[in-house]
């Protein structure tokens, strides 16, 4: 048994220095170090050994146990460093190479517009409002003047979900809640910039969703004055101060009276072309005093106080400031379009 023993240790040790991978390894110690390894099968014949013996077959069964398992350990943290080396090199990095460098994203030319006049307005005082994007018929029209059976809703072809409830096709819904949130208290001075939804067919100047940032200003002893004030100095700031500018009568349901505001042709200067139609003006916004009835509504006592309202589209703002010629081309993230703005 002591020949046994002394053979199976010199065929384990040269088992042991060929593994190559610690699979290799594993299987090693289990044919000779498991429950049903070699060296538990020898100790099982210790009962054939006569009394003397065992204790001497025992005792070097156990060295033997004890050594395989040391050259076992030995041998797998050799395996483990040679195989961390070889994913060291595979793995490695010239940190001598030029950096690959990231391209940076930009302001989108349209969000940077919006931004714009949301800065100008908040110089001016405004704060800036926000509200759903789905909307109660009662605030997307009532509200403002515009019954159920009123003709100016044909105007809006409108995205409904269920008869009370659509798409808000105007931003002018904030303008309500904003004045019921007031609860009378004044002044209200405030801009609502957002997202709107109509049912229109897609085309160059046309889409059925677009921005809008529509204003509102409510206090005693407001006037027309104010309001045409207050748009020359933003349309002097998001075009430049060598404009001119008029004021056109018009009509909302919301205002009265009600306004168009037309600047000169800012690729013509005024003087004719085929953008303004050689009118040399190009109208950018609507506006006019805040009509009673939305007063009231909003909870506002129109003998006492009045107040004035504006609305414009951003991207029609950002076509005439860049000369888009598409609407469509805000929408369609093209990267060779988009890439012209990064300096904006």
């Amino acid at each position: 048994m002591r020949e046994k023993l002394e053979k199976l240790k010199q065929a384990a040790e040269e088992q042991i220095d060929a593994a190559s991978s610690p699979e290799q390894l594993k299987e090693i110690r289990v044919k000779y170090l498991g429950k049903k390894g070699e060296i538990t099968s020898i100790l099982r014949g210790m009962k054939d050994l006569s009394p003397e013996e065992r204790p001497v077959i025992g005792s070097l069964a156990n060295q033997v146990r004890g050594q395989l398992e040391e050259w076992i350990q030995e041998k797998e943290e050799s395996l483990q460093e040679a195989l961390l080396e070889a994913r060291l090199q595979e793995e490695s990095i010239d940190v001598t190479l030029p950096g690959r460098p990231e391209p940076l994203g930009t302001v989108h030319p349209l969000n940077g517009v919006i931004e714009q006049i949301e800065d100008i307005f908040i110089g001016m005082g405004f704060e800036v409002a926000e509200g759903p994007e789905v909307e109660t018929d009662y605030y997307n029209f009532e509200a403002l003047n515009l019954p159920k059976d009123h003709p100016a809703r044909d105007m809006q072809d409108s995205f409904y979900i269920t008869p009370e409830l659509l798409l808000r096709t105007q931003t002018s819904p904030v303008q309500v809640r904003s004045m019921e949130s007031k609860e009378g208290k004044v002044p209200v001075k405030i801009i609502c910039p957002g997202k709107v939804y109509r049912r229109d067919d897609d085309d160059a100047t046309h889409t059925h969703q677009f921005t809008q940032v529509e204003g509102l200003v409510v206090d005693r002893g407001i006037a027309m004055s104010e309001l045409h004030g207050t748009l020359l100095t933003f349309a002097e700031q998001i075009f430049g101060e060598k404009l001119k500018s008029r004021l056109r009568p018009s009509y909302f349901p919301f205002t009265e009276p009600s306004v168009e505001m037309d600047i000169s042709c800012v690729q013509c200067g005024g003087s004719g072309c085929r953008m303004c139609k050689q009118t040399g003006w190009i109208e950018i916004l609507g506006a006019g005093m805040v009509h009673p009835r939305v007063l009231e509504r909003g909870g506002y006592d129109s003998e006492r106080y009045t107040g004035f309202a504006f609305g414009m589209g951003p991207e029609r703002i950002a076509m005439m400031k860049y000369g888009i010629d598409d609407i469509r081309h805000f929408y369609t993230n093209d990267l060779r379009f988009l890439r012209q703005f990064q300096s904006i």
